[in-house]
């Protein structure tokens, strides 16, 4: 009997951002899936908590740093993988950081270490990798995106216009490198709450309001977005590139919900 196309068996994984959060909770999924994982943040306790979870379903992993923000420091999470399992056949960018500030007050050293992590940190390792991926004819690239790639939200400019980057990064590199056999795709999620947002969302007027607009009338889990990073990740998207993909309860659908 043929293998399931969603299975991920015998394939390489790295998730940047890979140990909290959505990262975390797709990094688990892929294993899950039957991928072996390579989870890599900054936090070096994250990184080797995570990569223990994996490592305890059966899968190989690897415990290294990665900062976004460092050339070099993805460079040598790019080697010290293929050293170890000889090719890389998906990335996840996950990696990112938000503040809330009005625009009229937003410092340009803050707009651009917003940038240079979200947007900037994630050109770097689709570069790197890409690479590689161009190079064996087979790769699945999935970014993170936000409906802030869509939408605009009250005083985080900075935030939506890296992510709305990150959309067009992601068709970009899906044109460019179709016929290398690499798929560039991105997963949008809705309302997430993480240490990343949770000050912006927990009892305030602004969690309210996204509440009103979320036809499901609750918060995604990040565990939520594990289909989607799957299904992108596997043999089943062979045919899909360049796409946002909202999982999002429906947020973009959403005009009157009472």
């Amino acid at each position: 009997m043929d293998e399931c196309i969603f299975s991920l068996r015998g394939r390489t994984a790295v998730v940047i951002g890979g140990t909290a959060g959505i990262g975390r909770a797709i990094a688990i999924g892929l294993a899950k899936a039957g991928a072996d994982v390579v989870p890599a943040s900054r936090r070096l306790p994250e990184v080797e908590q995570t990569a223990t979870e994996i490592e305890a379903m059966g899968r190989r992993t690897l415990a290294l740093r990665a900062d976004v923000g460092r050339r070099e420091s993805l460079q040598a999470l790019h080697d010290q993988t293929m050293q170890v399992f000889g090719r890389i056949d998906i990335l996840v960018n996950s990696a990112g950081i938000t503040k809330r500030t009005p625009t009229l007050d937003c410092a340009e050293e803050e707009w651009e270490r917003i940038m240079e992590t979200n947007l900037t940190g994630t050109f770097r390792a689709c570069q790197i990798f890409g690479r590689t991926m161009v190079a064996q004819k087979y790769g699945r690239i999935v970014n993170i995106a936000s409906l802030g790639s869509f939408l605009a939200f009250q005083d985080v400019a900075a935030y939506c216009a890296s992510k709305a980057g990150i959309a067009s990064l992601t068709r970009s590199l899906a044109i460019e490198w179709a016929q290398d056999g690499v798929c560039v795709n991105a997963i949008a999620p809705g309302i997430v709450p993480t240490s990343l947002n949770s000050r912006l969302l927990d009892g305030t007027g602004r969690g309210k309001e996204m509440l009103m607009r979320i036809p499901m009338k609750r918060f995604a889990r990040p565990e939520e977005m594990v289909g989607a990073a799957v299904f992108l990740a596997s043999s089943a998207a062979s045919y899909v590139t360049g796409q946002l993909i909202p999982v999002d309860g429906g947020y973009l659908a959403s005009g009157v919900n009472q």
